[in-house]
């Protein structure tokens, strides 16, 4: 394993810095060298928007060999990390900042995760093999780009629908690929087939993904299994990471002039994602979504039109591997799960089912209207409805005869306004000025324990939670003030203010329960801890200060982007460890064990820095040869408490060596993650020593046939995820033991060991 110490970790940021700063030289060095390598990162063209970044269109082809997980094509993109989940629903982080603080969309829809753990994310949705491009607007986003939010957007696209050319006979062609990866023998297939005349357009994309259990690398020795049915955990496998999905889409576009009308149709069907950082697993997941669209070239400019509908029936459990285990304890043989396991391999716990049903409508338009030759008007109106039920049937072992409703008739409301204004006053100059404000409406109906006639804490809190008005209404307001300042052909220099607020989701203000049992139940961040909402929460407000300079040669061929930012939030949801019995917070905070926590707002600061850079090396027989480099350095602090934030990612940064020679695109990449020390106290957060990883990739492309392949964790280090939460992936999972006593409970999830990939995608 590479366990990196603070020395040991500044020696490797000693040998990566002179690499970052040659690119600095290389710039000086090579205004006339030849050769042009594609950069990871494409900074907005001088047309678009300030503060975008997109992901490069070569890397969404190379990485869709190597990844199910759509969250994963983001990194290499400044100031973006990943909160660990499952296997395909990593929650992406824009300095810092996730999950619902975020605004993503996918094609065009504002998705919502219908789960107390958020195993359903927007981008688990969209499987790798279905994108067409994936867009990032890190910290500042303009206020077209979706409100509600306080630390970005992202917004993921399918392909563009063809059509033939006038004259052309209609187009038929598709694509089917498949995949394998070693080390948790993830297997899967793609296929896409489109038919396009001047006017329609048919298409199909299907994608099926599956894998087992990951196996960590190095000498991890995760609990002492002996056995489960039908299978035999290995000391290094990583309890709870296997997962089967299934995404189609089918779509139907029409064009006519000027005007183009698509409707897409979408269904996941995900028998099983197992999470090791949750107290649950998902054992089923069934989404449909209808998407219509409507972009048109009017007398007065363009005019675009959306409405959208999405239904999600989730089903979670405990899986196998939390509910079929028998361990060692410290005093020899001890059955888990609250109960006796009898034979080895016996059911050790009764299970607890959990049920919820989302339905999401919304409905979008804007216009947008040229004032004279350089500016731009855009106006916009959103309209979203979300309903969620969530219940808990009774299953034995204190929960029942009743069924708990975790959230019962659950309503987030959201009717938005907006106008920004593109200028570009001279050739040297652009701006973007925006504002939205947005009416945001909740209220949930009155719930029940399993028991609602018995005593005890689920009896006192839901009777408190039904006497009191649960409506609430939020107005919130956003700004932005965006430039773009073109200094040469050689320096961009991009800097921004932004004010954005967001209303708490339905769990952060419903979630009402203090029972240990059910709190451990609520909890989206993977933490270990349980968690009790709070209906007075007030909406998050943000102020965000952030500037990128661009140097870049004049055709792009090498470039170093830094980027500094500052955001400070008021009532920032954080929260603090609750007394169930006393119903107030701790007197004295738990160091030792998980806990329960409530919700609370509290004022937070973040800043950072990026940096991120490319450029060619040379070019000789063997093709030629670039670098790119990265750097992200993002720090928070709880401003009441003096806490550290949960879930920052340390100082990171991502070296590789690129070579391109004919239909071959090549790469070696090197990883580097500092110590992870500045932690959120209140949780008792898992600090992550720091590691290096080795990756290379390969690919190469015939006219109708790719081929990519490559090993990841090159020399099979063991190392934790710094962001992946605590790793509670096997046995008990309904009580909070002390952690000396359960040392894998104070561990972080375990990264994937070493693996290899390989992929082939055929054109027809």
């Amino acid at each position: 394993m590479i366990q990196l110490r603070s020395s040991t970790f500044h020696r490797a940021m000693a040998l990566a810095m002179p690499t970052l700063c040659l690119l600095c030289s290389q710039a000086l060095a090579q205004d006339a060298a030849v050769g042009s390598l594609p950069a990871v990162t494409i900074r907005a063209d001088q047309g678009a928007l300030p503060g975008a970044s997109a992901v490069d269109p070569a890397r969404l082809r190379t990485q869709r060999a190597a990844t199910s997980d759509t969250a994963r094509l983001l990194l290499g993109l400044p100031g973006v990390s990943l909160n660990g989940a499952g296997g395909v629903s990593s929650l992406p982080a824009l300095h810092g900042l996730a999950d619902d603080r975020l605004r993503i969309k996918v094609d065009g829809m504002d998705l919502i995760a219908s789960c107390p753990n958020h195993m359903n994310p927007a981008l688990s949705y969209i499987d790798p093999t279905q994108l067409g491009s994936l867009k990032v607007y890190a910290g500042i986003s303009p206020v077209s780009a979706g409100g509600d939010s306080i630390g970005g957007s992202i917004l993921a696209e399918t392909r563009t629908p063809l059509f033939a050319s006038p004259g052309q006979a209609p187009i038929r062609e598709g694509e089917v690929g498949a995949f394998y990866r070693s080390n948790n023998r993830a297997r899967g297939l793609n296929l896409s087939a489109t038919l396009a005349t001047e006017q329609l357009n048919v298409s199909y994309s299907g994608a099926t993904s599956q894998a087992d259990n990951t196996i960590a690398g190095g000498d991890f020795k995760g609990y002492d299994f002996t056995g489960r049915p039908g299978h035999t955990l290995a000391p290094d496998e990583v309890g709870s990471t296997a997962y089967d999905t299934r995404n189609h889409s089918l779509g139907l576009a029409f064009r006519q002039d000027e005007h183009l009308l698509q409707a897409r149709l979408g269904v996941q069907d995900m028998p099983y994602q197992l999470y090791p950082n949750q107290r649950m697993d998902l054992l089923d997941n069934d989404r449909k979504s209808l998407n219509l669209s409507y972009t048109g070239q009017l007398a007065w400019g363009t005019l675009q039109a959306r409405a959208y509908h999405e239904t999600v029936d989730h089903f979670m459990d405990f899986g196998a591997d939390k509910r079929y285990w028998y361990g060692l304890g410290s005093g020899g043989p001890m059955a888990v799960n609250g109960g006796a396991c009898g034979p080895i391999g016996a059911t050790c716990a009764a299970g607890m089912p959990m049920l919820s049903e989302g339905k999401t409508t919304g409905v979008s338009v804007q216009g947008e209207l040229p004032l004279g030759e350089q500016d731009r008007l855009r106006v916009g109106a959103d309209l979203q409805r979300y309903r969620l039920d969530d219940w808990w049937t009774p299953s034995g072992g204190g929960m029942y005869p009743g069924t708990f409703w975790n959230i019962r008739d659950g309503q987030r409301d959201r009717t938005g306004l907006w106008s920004e204004w593109q200028s570009h006053p001279n050739a040297q100059w652009m701006t973007l000025v925006g504002a939205r404000v947005e009416r945001v409406v909740m209220n949930a109906g009155r719930v029940t324990g399993y028991n609602p006639a018995g005593m005890g804490f689920q009896a006192r809190d839901a009777n408190a939670f039904n006497a009191r008005d649960r409506r609430s209404t939020d107005t919130n307001i956003d700004a932005t003030a965006l430039a773009r300042y073109t200094a040469s052909e050689q320096v961009d220099i991009e800097f921004g203010f932004a004010h954005k607020e967001r209303s708490p989701n339905v769990y952060e203000r419903f979630a009402w329960s203090t029972w240990q049992m059910a709190a451990l139940m609520n909890n989206v961040v993977g933490d270990g801890n349980g968690y009790l909402g709070n209906p007075a929460l007030k909406p998050e407000k943000a102020n965000t200060l952030s500037a990128t300079l661009d140097w870049h040669a004049a055709d792009r061929r090498w470039g170093l982007q830094a980027t500094p930012y500052v955001t400070h939030v008021s009532d920032y949801i954080d929260a603090v460890q609750w007394d169930a019995a006393a119903n107030q917070p701790v007197a004295t905070p738990v160091t030792n064990r998980f806990s329960v926590l409530r919700y609370t707002n509290q004022r937070a600061r973040l800043f950072g820095l990026n940096l991120a850079g490319h450029a060619p090396l040379a070019t000789n027989a063997l093709g030629d040869w670039g670098i790119q480099g990265l750097l992200n350095l993002t720090r928070g602090k709880n401003l009441d408490t003096g806490s550290g934030l949960y879930n920052l990612m340390p100082l990171n940064a991502r070296l590789a060596l690129t070579h391109k020679s004919g239909g071959w695109d090549n790469s070696l990449e090197l990883v580097l993650v500092k110590a992870k020390t500045r932690v959120s106290s209140v949780r008792n957060e898992v600090r992550t020593p720091g590691f290096g990883l080795v990756n290379l990739r390969a690919s190469y492309a015939w006219k109708s046939v790719r081929l990519d392949f490559g090993i990841e964790n090159l020399f099979d280090r063991l190392y934790f995820q710094p962001t992946g939460g605590a790793y509670v992936g096997q046995g008990t999972t309904m009580t909070n033991p002390m952690l000396p006593n359960y040392p894998q409970w104070g561990t972080a999830v375990p990264g994937m060991g070493r693996t290899l990939y390989v992929g082939v995608n055929v054109k027809f």
